[in-house]
C-alpha cells in the first residue's frame, strides 16, 4: 500500500540570496515536504517507530535552512539529500521552498522551487 505524509508550511527566517543585503537582512521562507511511504503497520499498531517522525523532518529543514546559500535550489537539494539519507521508508520525496517577498524589482508575493525525487 502507498501512503503520503505531508509536513507543510515549515516557517523559517533565513539568509539566502545572491545579494549581499539578503545575507545581512534575511527573509521569510516556507518549506513543504511530501513523502511517499507505507505506514500500514503504524496505522494498525499506533506506533511512531513504524512511520516517519514529523519532528525529524522539521529538524532537518530548520538545520539546513540555517546554512546560508545563494540559491534556494541548493538548499532544497541539501534538504532532500538529508531526508533521504537520515529517514527510512521514503519511496519518493518532494521538497518545495517558497521565498516570500523576494527582492526582484517587482510586486511579487513569492518565488518557489520544487525538487521531486520519485521512485
Amino acid at each position: 500500500m502507498k501512503h503520503k505524509i505531508f509536513v507543510n508550511g515549515i516557517k523559517c527566517y533565513a539568509f539566502h540570496g545572491c545579494l549581499p543585503e539578503e545575507g545581512r537582512i534575511g527573509g521569510h521562507y516556507e518549506v513543504d515536504i511530501e513523502m511517499l511511504t507505507n505506514f500500514s503497520k503504524a496505522a494498525e499498531q499506533d506506533t511512531l517507530a513504524d512511520t516517519i517522525d514529523y519532528v525529524d523532518v522539521n529538524r532537518i529543514v530548520v538545520e539546513e535552512m540555517a546554512i546560508r546559500s545563494k540559491l534556494i535550489e541548493h538548499v532544497g537539494q541539501r534538504i532532500l539529500t538529508r531526508i533521504k539519507t537520515e529517514l527510512n521508508g521514503i519511496e519518493a520525496l518532494k521538497v518545495k521552498i517558497t521565498k516570500l517577498c523576494p527582492p526582484i524589482n517587482g510586486d511579487v508575493h513569492s518565488v518557489a522551487i520544487l525538487i521531486e525525487d520519485v521512485a
